[in-house]
């Protein structure tokens, strides 16, 4: 009779609610309505001080965004569960130097020249190894950035190589 206790201990485990793979996407979640509902205390910018969209609508679309795509991979994580791993990969660490590197090129070159190179480096380290689909990202992704903030946002980007000649 304990033997059957004991096996029958041993295959039970913790409520879905209780699990890594519940509690992260949940505190994310949590954090980003709190935020999304402080953003609707924001106040509206008159049209004419208005650059673009309204100060508040960015940082909701932002939100939903977040608290989208955590959803997704919640419900991707309940169909297929994620292996776990006792150590974490290179490539974790090299995207954690990428940014170090991107903030430091951003901040004293140029804020484009940091996503260029930012993307090229995590395209390869993440394993592509076309050259040619790797200088699409790095110069594709910057110029849709810069069109986005630029015209639909309405934001002006700081002083830079690249940036010096476009505002020139």
């Amino acid at each position: 009779m304990s033997n059957v206790r004991n096996k029958k201990r041993a295959g039970s485990s913790l409520p879905f609610f209780f699990k890594d793979s519940t509690i992260v996407p949940f505190i994310i979640i949590l954090i980003s309505s709190i935020l999304l509902y402080i953003t609707f205390t924001f106040d509206i910018v008159p049209p004419i001080l208005n650059r673009g969209i309204q100060p508040a609508t960015f940082p909701k679309a932002l939100l939903l965004l977040i608290i989208s795509l955590t959803l997704i991979i919640f419900f991707l994580s309940i169909k297929k569960p994620w292996k776990e791993e006792k150590k974490l990969p290179k490539e974790f660490y090299i995207t954690l130097g990428c940014f170090l590197l991107f903030l430091f090129v951003s901040k004293f070159l140029d804020f484009f020249l940091g996503i260029s190179l930012l993307s090229a480096i995590v395209s390869y380290f993440w394993g592509e190894r076309r050259l040619i689909f790797i200088l699409f990202v790095s110069i594709l992704f910057p110029i849709i950035v810069f069109i986005f903030f630029e015209t639909i946002l309405g934001l002006r980007f700081p002083s830079g190589i690249i940036t010096d000649l476009y505002y020139s």
